[in-house]
């Protein structure tokens, strides 16, 4: 006889937010396996089950003992708030049984119940901020390097995500919250809405309406999902609402698109069109430099020249890709352009900018070496992945243009 587990995600709390299956799947189950506080907010479903209560921090003794119990033949329900596959039981079982030489179809069956997750609960209360791109991040460190969350919420925060955090606060962890928000605040204004709402749809539920600049001063724990806005999220009557950008293609949501905008089809900064943007820019600003289109566009310095490249002229610019098997040619070519100034530009803003005459390169392994009488310059040749020959109008010099895999400049001659 082989037993099965079922993973299910039983919503943010209430019965009112369970699924059908989730319900179904507890009243087949042999056995229920959970934390204390999602056994006692299922406790109504539970009479005449064998249950098994763990306490938090026990995560990996449940999947254990979920499989040990499915071995001997019995349904166990291993149960989680919210959805089980975010930030939930689902995957750590899936370790767990991978770790013990399980296979799908080996034996144990196992079966996941997906749920409303405290993110979707936490913004339905709250009006609509989900209603374009967003992510979530867990602050929790306890498994995660605070160095890797830090990347994240400073991604997250550049590409102008909604932000759902996750375990944003506990009884020993309290600077993370302030630490997310300093990282946010970089990105987003200090007025950017924030919603901070604990046990949803649950008795104790409450919610904050408050702002990015005063989100760590509200009251916040475990059982809290803090909502930070993008740059066009707002509250108004006490709703938050993030637009979904019609008002980006419609007049006054009214249906009429805009002029040069059609329904139904990519908006003129789509894919395509909004290399002729980068165009129509450099024409109407001839003394835009290219790092200026790149920080109007908010775009790495690549994706500019690929948008000049696509037109016989942009401004008083021309630009032709250099193929990828040709991008040392290139750079041992310039031996014979007589006197030329190299630019390199840290990541933290320093450049330098050499000027010299007839250089001499030489390439040994992942590097690009110069060496004058006067310096010394050794160039990452390795992260070096697309050029571009540049013509600049207006008195500008001809150059190349060297980028990495994120379209970064590495450098140019």
């Amino acid at each position: 006889m082989t037993g099965k587990i079922l993973l299910v995600g039983f919503g943010p709390g209430s019965e009112a937010h369970m699924t059908v299956r989730a319900r179904a799947a507890i009243a087949e189950a042999d056995v229920i396996i959970g934390y204390s506080t999602y056994i006692k907010l299922v406790k109504d479903l539970l009479d005449g089950k064998e249950v098994i209560r763990k306490g938090m921090t026990e995560e990996i003794d449940r999947c254990v003992e979920a499989y040990e119990q499915a071995r001997q033949g019995k349904i166990v329900a291993l149960i989680s708030s919210g959805d089980v596959g975010v930030y939930g039981m689902a995957g750590p079982t899936f370790e767990v049984l991978f770790q013990s030489g399980w296979a799908p179809g080996s034996g144990v069956e196992v079966e996941v119940v997906p749920g409303s997750t405290a993110l979707s609960a936490c913004a339905a209360l709250v009006g609509a901020p989900l209603t374009h791109d967003f992510c979530s991040i867990s602050l929790s460190d306890l498994l995660t390097p605070w160095p890797v969350i830090a990347r994240r919420l400073d991604a997250a925060g550049r590409a102008d995500f909604v932000v759902a955090l996750y375990n944003p606060k506990s009884g020993r962890r309290t600077r993370q919250i302030v630490q997310a928000q300093r990282i946010l605040l970089r990105h987003r204004r200090p007025h950017t809405p924030v919603a901070v709402v604990k046990s949803a749809y649950r008795k104790r539920q409450n919610i904050q309406m408050t702002t990015l600049e005063n989100m760590a001063d509200c009251d916040i724990g475990m059982l809290t999902t803090v909502l930070i806005g993008n740059n066009s999220t707002y509250v108004r009557d006490g709703v938050m609402i993030t637009p979904r950008g019609y008002a980006n293609k419609y007049t006054n949501l009214t249906g009429k698109a805009l002029d040069g905008e059609q329904a139904g089809r990519s908006l003129n900064m789509g894919l395509e069109g909004w290399k002729s943007c980068v165009r129509k820019y450099l024409d109407e600003h001839p003394d835009a430099t290219l790092r200026n289109a790149a920080a109007y566009f908010d775009a790495p310095l690549g994706e500019i020249l690929d948008a000049i490249a696509a037109t016989p002229e942009a401004g008083s610019y021309h630009a032709a890709a250099i193929a990828e098997d040709r991008l040392l040619d290139a750079v041992l070519a310039s031996e014979h352009w007589g006197k030329l100034r190299a630019v390199v530009r840290s990541r933290t803003g320093a450049v330098a900018e050499l000027l010299f005459e007839s250089p001499h390169f030489e390439h040994k392994g992942a590097w690009l070496n110069l060496v004058t009488g006067q310096f010394h310059l050794h160039i990452q040749w390795a992260s070096v992945r697309r050029g571009w020959f540049v013509q600049g109008g207006g008195g500008r010099a001809a150059g190349v243009y060297f980028v990495d895999k994120g379209g970064e400049p590495v450098f140019y001659l």
